[in-house]
């Protein structure tokens, strides 16, 4: 196709993934952190850590893990304290938990705040995590419904940020390098969001960055403006710049992978790695086929400081 009007991407630059590493359920949430590259495998509730050679290993397990109220525990959007400690969105016990390397404990209980799962999380340098949620029950067929931004502060009070007013379904979440915006995709309104934040971590300021024609995923930035989205039904992952136009696209076939989201890392941090997979909605089938897939292709921006 070359007729913008029915292809939003003809224009942009195509790039070719390399697949590193197979054999997980739901592949999501990728981190770049101490040289490698980590994810949730998230219906074998664990976050893997990938070698350099592409061998996982299990960084942290949560299968035995008894829950709070009776549902599995599933990793969502996670990342570290300043003192070490990864924190991890349990999504549907709508807990955030901590882990010091041996214990898992809790770090803030969200589920007076949560209107449904929450889902992805970003934490800024002071160790403020920003939690997305869905806002209603997915997984149980309950109709979208609009839901606050949450936060959590260092000490693991929880807040709603009511006064940004509801949004649809955000999903993947970011901070710049220099921490004066922060972007969501707001996944069932087909568009990103950028927020302003102060120092002291305050957002106000929330306008649209780009509409997307298809449901927005994870996202990353890169120091040249862009944000990388995760757009699983095209299926692609594409390079957004303020105002909707697309510059970049990593194409995936249908049968192939069905990418949610996607981090830059590398030493430079111009590598793009995606998370894909094939089954989401059904947990068991996740686990049985094992189709949820890694990828890595060269990019011309870097990821800079950007988090994640």
């Amino acid at each position: 196709m070359t007729d913008t009007a029915v292809d939003p991407f003809a224009s942009a630059l195509d790039i070719t993934p390399h697949e590193l590493s197979r054999g997980y359920t739901w592949a999501e949430c990728p981190r770049w952190h101490e040289g490698a590259l980590w994810f949730s495998d998230m219906y074998a509730h664990r976050i893997v850590r990938l070698d350099e050679d592409g061998t996982p290993r299990t960084a942290l397990d949560l299968s035995t893990r008894t829950s709070e109220n009776g549902v599995e525990t599933i990793p969502g959007g996670f990342g570290w304290l300043p003192d070490g400690r990864l924190i991890v969105t349990s999504m549907h016990e709508r807990l955030v938990l901590a882990f010091d390397g041996e214990n898992v404990t809790e770090h803030a209980d969200l589920r007076a705040l949560a209107t449904g799962p929450i889902n992805d999380m970003v934490v800024d340098a002071d160790g403020r995590a920003y939690v997305t949620q869905l806002g209603f029950e997915l997984f149980q067929g309950e109709e979208p419904r609009d839901s606050a931004l949450l936060v959590v502060e260092p000490d693991g009070t929880g807040r709603a940020l009511t006064e940004l007013g509801g949004f649809s379904g955000a999903n993947g979440i970011a901070v710049s390098s220099d921490g004066s915006r922060l972007v969501t995709a707001e996944a069932f309104a087909n568009r990103l969001t950028i927020l302003d934040r102060d120092e002291a971590g305050r957002l106000s300021g929330r306008r649209v960055f780009a509409t997307t024609s298809s449901l927005p995923d994870g996202i990353c930035l890169d120091d040249d403006g862009g944000v990388w989205a995760g757009l699983p039904s095209v299926p692609a992952v594409a390079r957004f710049v303020e105002g909707g136009a697309v510059t970049d696209i990593v194409r995936f076939t249908p049968e192939s992978a069905l990418p949610p989201a996607c981090v830059l890392g590398g030493p430079d941090r111009r590598t793009l790695y995606i998370c894909a997979g094939l089954d989401v909605l059904d947990w068991d089938e996740s686990r049985r086929n094992r189709r949820g897939t890694v990828w890595a292709a060269p990019v011309r921006a870097s990821g800079g400081a950007n988090r994640p």
